[in-house]
């Protein structure tokens, strides 16, 4: 049998978690997550990943994901302690790894 898969997502339900462990995720923290999980390993701008989850019409700026991304990681971090899943690439954007490598 596969082992389980690192994270789960069930958008219809706007539920995800990691290790099979629950995540208590807003609703932009849930849809930073389930965009990150897209495309693992690639690195998403902060203007494409607030077009993605805010909408390319919202008032917030890129500071606003960076907050966003900032809580996720401490509630992924808070689920699955010694990893970082999300990392950030200065001046690039973020990447979320499946492999829990730093």
């Amino acid at each position: 049998t596969e082992p389980p898969s690192l994270f789960t997502v069930d958008a219809a339900a706007q539920r995800a978690s990691l290790r099979q462990q629950p995540l208590d995720l807003t609703r932009r923290e849930f849809g930073l997550l389930a965009e990150l999980l897209r495309r693992p390993g690639h690195i998403r701008s902060r203007e494409a990943l607030l077009n993605a989850v805010w909408g390319p019409h919202s008032h917030s700026t890129a500071r606003t994901v960076h907050t966003t991304i900032k809580t996720l990681s401490a509630k992924l971090q808070q689920a699955d302690p010694g990893r970082e899943h999300i990392s950030t690439h200065r001046g690039m954007g973020y990447a979320i790894t499946l492999d829990g490598a730093t």
